[in-house]
């Protein structure tokens, strides 16, 4: 939800933490501009860009795989999923929207790995431009607090 109080999170530092970011295409305006504002907060974050692995793909149906081939190599500390599914006349948009999200969210759980979640699912165009700046920054951020909270509780990462 846009401009939802996401309640506070203390400092974060992504020192040392390597990330790997899937972006699709597809929409390839609003997916640059989500990767640029991650890419700018992972680096107010203190992640350096020497630690981070940015990959492309066509569309959201494809980042799952993507993701499961980082998380499968190894060395990642957290992962950010980066797509825009913006609704059309049919049933496309609910399949890609569901699937891209299962699928996201299962490559995290079988790794044991956190995943930002940063696919954009929209009505319309004007949607996507509201929250493609917000949506990338949140997606970095997640990213850096639930690697250091999987690092502390004894995880993987």
């Amino acid at each position: 939800m846009l401009n939802a109080n996401k309640g506070a999170v203390g400092p974060l530092d992504g020192r040392g933490l390597r990330i790997g970011i899937v972006q699709a295409r597809f929409n390839e305006d609003i997916t640059n501009a989500l990767a640029e504002a991650c890419l700018a907060e992972l680096t107010r974050l203190n992640v350096q860009p020497a630690d981070i692995e940015h990959v492309l793909v066509p569309g959201a149906l494809e980042v799952p795989l993507a993701l499961q081939a980082m998380a499968q190599h190894g060395g990642f500390d957290a992962l950010v999923a980066l797509g825009c599914i913006i609704r059309g006349e049919t049933y496309h948009f609910e399949l890609v929207a569901n699937e891209s999200g299962a699928g996201v969210t299962r490559v995290g759980l079988d790794h044991r790995l956190p995943i930002a979640n940063a696919i954009l699912t929209t009505e319309d165009m004007p949607q996507a431009v509201a929250r493609q700046t917000d949506k990338g920054r949140d997606a970095a951020t997640v990213a850096v607090e639930m690697a250091r909270l999987v690092q502390r509780i004894g995880g993987q990462a």
